[in-house]
Formats: C-alpha cells, sequence, structure tokens
C-alpha cells in the first residue's frame, strides 16, 4: 500500500454521493420492484465516471469508483451470493434508543425519500456461495460481477490524463453482512461467518488480481458492541471479533497483505455514540489481521481524542494508519488548518510521518439514499481535506 514518503497523501472512506436518479434505481431494486436493469447500468457507469473525475480534481491521491454501482455498501452482496431471501429485522444501536426524542427524529428522517435501509437487508435462509467463482486452478469467468465491476473501474480511469497514486475497491467483512442480515440457515454465528468469508474470498482475491487495493469495511468489529451485542458481556464480543479475524485471515490467504487496507468504524450515523467501545479495548483484536493499512474514525466528536492510544498502542510493523480526519457525519467543512492539526497529532502519537495517510472517517452515503452530508458539501469537504494535508505535509516534511 503506498504512503507517503514525503508528503501525507490523502484518501477516503469508500462511499460517495449518487445522483438521486441512480439511488432511487437502486431503492426500487432493493425494495422489490422491478427495474430497467440496463438503465440501472448506465446510470451506474456514468455516476462512477464523474465521483472519478471529481476526485482527480479534488486532489485525492488513493480514489476509488464511490460504490455507485451498489446499492449499499455490503447488502449488495444479494445480487452475487445465493442463500439469502426475505427480510431481516436488525436491531437498533443501544445508544440511539435510549434517547426517545432523538429515535423519534431520526425515524422521522428515514421516512423522507427512496432509500435502501441497512436495517432491513435480507436474511440467509440457503447455503452461500458466491456466483460465478472462479474454478479450482482456474481464474474467474468472464461476466462475473466483481470482475465487471474492476474492469469497468480499469476502463473508466483510463479516460483521465491526470492518474491516482493508487486505487482501492472495497468489499466487506463477513461480520458485518452476518451481523445486520441474520441468518436463518446455518447453525451457529460463527458457521454463518465462515461461510461468507468463503463466498467473499472470490471477491477480494478478484479486487487485487485486477490491480487494485483491496478495502474491507468492517464496522462490526467496533460497532457490533452497541448493536448485536449489546446486551452481553464485552468478552463475547471480543470473542466474535476474533472469529471475524480469523474468517478474514483464511478469505486473504493468497493475497498479498500490503494490498489490503482494513477500515473500523462505529456506526456512521449522526447519534449519541455514547456506548461506543473504546479503541483500547478493541485494539488487540483488530491488529491480529495482517494488512497494510487500518483506517480508523478519529475526526467525530466521540472518537477525536483516541488518537493518544497510539503513545500506548503499538502499530504493527509495515502497517500505515489512516486516520479520519474529516467527520463524515455532520454539514460543517473543516477548516484546512483543522484537518492539518489532527494528521499532525496523529504522526506525533505514531512518531512517524511516513506512516500516516490521510482519510475520512467513514462513507459519505454508505446506502443508497442515506446521506447526512449534502453532496455539494462532501466534495468541499474532500477538497479541504487535501488542502489539509498540504499544510500538514509543509510542517511535518518541510513541503507542500
Amino acid at each position: 500500500m503506498a504512503d507517503g514518503t514525503d508528503r501525507i497523501l490523502t484518501t477516503h472512506a469508500g462511499s460517495l454521493p449518487r445522483p438521486k436518479s441512480l439511488a432511487a434505481l437502486h431503492a426500487a431494486r432493493f425494495g422489490g420492484r422491478q427495474v430497467d436493469t440496463s438503465e440501472l447500468a448506465v446510470a451506474a457507469e456514468e455516476a462512477t465516471r464523474q465521483v472519478i473525475a471529481r476526485q482527480l480534481a479534488a486532489g485525492i491521491d488513493i480514489g476509488n469508483n464511490g460504490e455507485v454501482g451498489r446499492e449499499s455498501f455490503f447488502t449488495y452482496v444479494q445480487h452475487r451470493m445465493t442463500g439469502f431471501g426475505g427480510t431481516s429485522e436488525r436491531a437498533l444501536m443501544r445508544d440511539v434508543t435510549r434517547y426517545p426524542g432523538y429515535l423519534e427524529r431520526l425515524v422521522q428522517g428515514s421516512r423522507r425519500g427512496e432509500s435502501v435501509s441497512l436495517l432491513r437487508g435480507p436474511k440467509a435462509i440457503a447455503e452461500i456461495r458466491y456466483i460465478d467463482a472462479p474454478t479450482i486452478g482456474g481464474s474467474a469467468r468472464r461476466g462475473s460481477a466483481i470482475d465487471d465491476e474492476c474492469s469497468q473501474l480499469a476502463r473508466l480511469l483510463a479516460e483521465n490524463e491526470k492518474k491516482f497514486t493508487d486505487v482501492f475497491v472495497s468489499a466487506p467483512s463477513p461480520g458485518i453482512i452476518a451481523a445486520a442480515m441474520q441468518n436463518e440457515f446455518y447453525d451457529s454465528l460463527g458457521d454463518y461467518v465462515d461461510a461468507l468469508a468463503a463466498a467473499l474470498r472470490t471477491e477480494y482475491q478478484a479486487i487485487v488480481r485486477h490491480g487494485f487495493l483491496l478495502q474491507i469495511d468492517a464496522p462490526d468489529l467496533a460497532m457490533e458492541r452497541h448493536t448485536l451485542f449489546a446486551d452481553k458481556p464485552l468478552a463475547d464480543f471480543l470473542d466474535f471479533g476474533r472469529v471475524v479475524i480469523a474468517a478474514l485471515d483464511r478469505a486473504l490467504a493468497d493475497v498479498p497483505r500490503e494490498r489490503v487496507r482494513l477500515h473500523v468504524c462505529w456506526g456512521n450515523y449522526e447519534g449519541p455514540h455514547d456506548l461506543d467501545v473504546g479503541l483500547e479495548e478493541i485494539w488487540e483484536v483488530i491488529a491480529a489481521l495482517e494488512v497494510g493499512g487500518v483506517l480508523l474514525s478519529m475526526a467525530n466528536p466521540r472518537h477525536a481524542h483516541e488518537f493518544r492510544c497510539f503513545e500506548r498502542l503499538e502499530l504493527p510493523p509495515g502497517v500505515s494508519l489512516i486516520p479520519g480526519v474529516i467527520d463524515t457525519t455532520t454539514n460543517y467543512v473543516e477548516h484546512p488548518l483543522t484537518v492539518a492539526e489532527r494528521i499532525e497529532r496523529v504522526a506525533r502519537a505514531i512518531g512517524d510521518p511516513r506512516r500516516v495517510l490521510a482519510g475520512t472517517d467513514c462513507g459519505f452515503e454508505t446506502a443508497a439514499g442515506m446521506s447526512p452530508v449534502e453532496e455539494e458539501i462532501a466534495w468541499a469537504k474532500l477538497r479541504s481535506l487535501v488542502e489539509g494535508a498540504r499544510i500538514a505535509s509543509s510542517r511535518l516534511f518541510g513541503r507542500g
């Protein structure tokens, strides 16, 4: 994974704003309505073309396809795997339910417009298998969804004269799918996680085979403490995290670990977050997975202080830290000097600015139609991220 040898490189956590018309198509398909798949494909490609161009114009170093062709960061797997059907009833985050007034406001806001609900994904009702998975010893057949997505990204990147330093494509952790898309088939949660990891291995391998960085989105390693495991001891949650890490380790067996980055967050929603588990309590589990980089939320008011953890915690050798220095749940546009200060304090805590990249806490539209940040403000935030990284680079390396 590229890191800055003489400047702070910029990236983000994955999802970028979708055009409202595209979000409506995704929401309609998610809701079971008939959608013209050709129309959806054309709209998704044009949106991908635009988010690539806008990232390059903003100055982002390590960009992606914005995930705009997917309905959300994890429920999209229902279109790429067998075994899903029905509707899950995902429990609300515990911090939200303890504030009734805020919960009512949240419910009212969710009724506006068309969107994909991450609380009502499908369930596992049969064996989970990846569709168009590669044959043993062979390569994936032409036309598999992940190969199509990666090939499209490569083609659209080639249309631009300006280039990214590197490019990533995201895929979910098996843990977030297992937590949010309920299990009605496997004997245990662990069995379900293992089956999902085996299926996701196809995506993980394909992304790297196409020459892209793989980003694994794993909010489950933090958020499930106040969701699926809200009524259970911390030890049970940590055991769940170890099950997920072990499954990921097996799924990544043939993937160069330096080409993988892990994104962990506590939920990309504007809410109390006063039941979030502390970074120090989960770091040992997170750090057990061999990757090239770890992206953590460090801009929002609940976790902005946790950069200090790295004055005590060990960042494994060869691993870069990608702190979120932009909050993706507020329409404030962070001042570049604020961004620079956030980057600098992380660099000081780690002791080596060459191991720091600048990112966002999470994505800007993790589910189609559900974005707490207005589209133009999201792009303004990314421009501020780039400018803040330039300022931090001038201070940390003596150059812009």
